[in-house]
């Protein structure tokens, strides 16, 4: 679903105000260096067309795709072929855990400074009791067909651009911190930022931002501020995704979450809609985390949040 022409016009309303309120003119604006191409609008039917074969995937290996079971290596077969297919350097990585084979995938797209690294990322693996369509088929497909649009726009950013799938994060943060592990101090220090995306399609959502870095965390209000969709700070999930090693190694961190097991309150239903005294996702770690537990809007609103935040850091 495409931004109407409106929405993106109060969208740059908004950024020009901005220049004006800081003490700067429009005429200053149009004097200033000319800014990287805007990010493109991400199609929600792709991103659904990548959860559909996610869920393919599941059903056909035994409903999950979990860690160390067949699911879970279909599933990072698919996002590599894709990433492959579009001219990524690709990188999978292979670990331990639980007496089992995991596996992290990553993704360099060409150029950019590799002295300043901007990191996307979401977990690829689902719990044992259901397909994790929303927890994280939402996250990893956004993340996916943002890096397909990076490429299909040939997308020459100052930084460097790396994109992450992450394995047995379901088992305690596994891939993300045996990543991260691996990283030189150096490694470490090059990484400008890492993004996370876990959980981002819920069906009753609400619209969240880690309070992380500043700058990071302004990048996403920013943008929902000019959508008009207002958000707050994310704690159901603070620590408990694939942000938390990079945070803890030093590495500026952010992201976006749409809600897990808790309540939704009446406040919140009244500012993004909803239902009141239900769960922001009822089918949270449960066999019911299918195709049909997404809410359309809130998965084409973040992917394009994403796609915004990629764009705009590493500019």
């Amino acid at each position: 679903m495409k931004l109407s022409v409106s929405t993106r016009a109060a969208a740059t309303g908004v950024v020009a105000m901005a220049t004006l309120l800081a003490g700067g003119s429009l005429a200053d604006a149009a004097s200033a260096p000319p800014r990287a191409a805007a990010a493109p609008d991400i199609p929600v039917a792709n991103v659904k067309a990548h959860l559909t074969q996610l869920q393919s995937i599941a059903t056909a290996n035994g409903g999950n795709r979990a860690h160390g079971r067949p699911g879970y290596k279909a599933s990072l077969d698919y996002v590599k072929a894709k990433l492959d297919a579009a001219g990524y350097t690709t990188t999978v990585q292979q670990f331990t855990a639980s007496g089992r084979t995991g596996y992290n995938l990553i993704a360099d797209w060409p150029g950019g400074d590799t002295n300043q690294v901007v990191m996307a990322g979401a977990h690829l693996d689902s719990v044992s009791s259901g397909p994790g369509i929303n927890d994280n088929g939402s996250g990893s497909a956004a993340v996916l067909e943002t890096a397909l649009a990076v490429a299909r726009a040939q997308y020459r950013p100052t930084k460097h651009v790396r994109f992450a799938w992450w394995g047995a994060e379901e088992l305690g943060l596994v891939g993300s911190r045996y990543y991260v592990n691996q990283l030189t101090t150096g490694d470490r220090s090059r990484i400008d930022g890492y993004l996370n995306f876990d959980m981002i399609g819920s069906p009753n959502p609400g619209y969240f931002v880690y309070d992380d870095d500043p700058a990071i965390e302004k990048t996403f209000k920013n943008y929902f501020a000019g959508l008009g969709v207002p958000t707050e700070i994310e704690t159901e999930g603070d620590g408990r995704s694939d942000h938390a090693p990079f945070k803890s190694a030093g590495v500026p961190v952010g992201g976006l979450f749409t809600g897990a097991s808790r309540t939704k309150t009446a406040a919140q239903a009244q500012k993004w809609g909803g239902t009141a005294g239900t769960a922001f996702d009822r089918c949270y770690h449960s066999s019911c985390d299918t195709t049909a537990n997404i809410n359309d809007t809130a998965l084409n609103r973040n992917s394009d949040a994403i796609a915004h935040a990629v764009w705009e850091l590493s500019a």
